[in-house]
């Protein structure tokens, strides 16, 4: 069986530029009685400390951040170089300083992931985290923007800025990319990387079908772990993005029916439906094409399980244990356009 979650970054060494992970101590706080969350902050200790002490606090912090998700050697010489080089540099400084400015102490951010936690640990006893570290990167790496394990979490907080980034171009990255990479989107972004982590696929090789109800999976636990966020940033859509998909749903379930895509296995026949994009290719003879949303599946997914949990009564950890894609999509009785 393999996980739908990304692969945990098991060792996330420093030693490049590009790659290089700033962590930070940010103390715990408890948001509910049922559940406590941790945000460690290691890139304020690090932009914060002076030159000539950053060894010493990165040994002092060492304990800390002790995880699977990142490995810092302070004791190796070329590592040091790499930090403090890479600490120094002004246009880091300036992304850091941009990092600052909009998350600030992240208190609202702790509050609204510690809720999120208490309310998944209702849904799914077994699914705890403990602790959410965060850090910049420094590179574009969209699709690493969180990435978790069993129980943590590590988020690249300057995956969030770049509408702030002003005259940076962070490397040439697609607007319709930077129009993601918005604050609202790191809470619910990290909810529904969390419930990723623990969607288990089938053992074949996942269809587009598989794709598209271990997605409505993840979203549909956020959603409930997210009461008050609506669908819309859930989906990462903009307005229309949502209108769209809204007005066209049937168009796009009677495309999949029509092409017989969703039992296709063949990861070239359906990543179009499935990547990050600013539009879906397939539906470029549509009159409102520009509007036409990326990642179709993650709307109908959401539309499935949600209808599947209407019908069957099934609790949500009995839909996370489920792996037939096909039961789950027959017994949710999904119609477009139903409620």
């Amino acid at each position: 069986m393999c996980k739908w979650g990304r692969k945990p970054l098991t060792h996330l060494h420093i030693y490049t530029f590009t790659h290089l992970i700033l962590l930070v101590f940010l103390s715990s706080c408890t948001h509910t009685p049922s559940q406590s969350v941790q945000l460690h902050r290691l890139e304020k200790v690090m932009f914060s400390t002076p030159a000539g002490q950053l060894q010493q606090t990165l040994k002092n912090h060492e304990a800390e951040f002790a995880t699977p998700l990142l490995t810092i050697y302070p004791d190796d010489p070329a590592f040091m170089q790499q930090v403090e080089g890479f600490v120094s540099d002004p246009i880091v400084r300036r992304l850091y300083e941009l990092v600052d400015s909009t998350f600030g102490d992240m208190q609202q951010e702790s509050v609204e992931i510690g809720e999120a936690l208490a309310r998944m640990r209702e849904a799914i006893p077994a699914m705890r985290y403990d602790k959410v570290y965060t850090y910049i990167s420094g590179t574009f790496d969209y699709a690493n923007r969180v990435v978790c394990n069993s129980h943590e979490c590590l988020v690249s907080l300057d995956q969030y800025v770049l509408p702030y980034t002003g005259e940076y171009s962070y490397f040439g990255t697609p607007v319709y990319l930077v129009r993601q990479s918005q604050p609202k989107y790191l809470v619910p972004d990290c909810i529904a990387a969390m419930a990723r982590e623990h969607i288990v696929m089938p053992a074949e090789t996942p269809s587009l079908l598989d794709f598209m109800v271990a997605e409505g999976k993840a979203l549909y636990l956020a959603s409930l772990c997210l009461p008050d966020i609506p669908d819309s940033v859930l989906l990462r859509y903009s307005s229309e993005q949502y209108g769209w998909m809204e007005h066209n749903e049937e168009h796009v379930w009677t495309f999949f029916l029509q092409n017989k895509l969703l039992f296709q296995n063949d990861y070239l026949s359906i990543h179009n439906y499935i990547d990050e994009a600013p539009q879906t290719n397939a539906f470029r003879a549509t009159e409102d094409y520009a509007a036409s949303a990326p990642r179709t599946t993650e709307y109908i997914g959401l539309r499935i399980v949600r209808q599947y949990m209407k019908k069957s009564g099934a609790t949500v950890q009995e839909l996370f244990d489920e792996t037939n894609s096909q039961k789950i999509l027959n017994e949710s009785a999904y119609r477009p356009g139903r409620s």
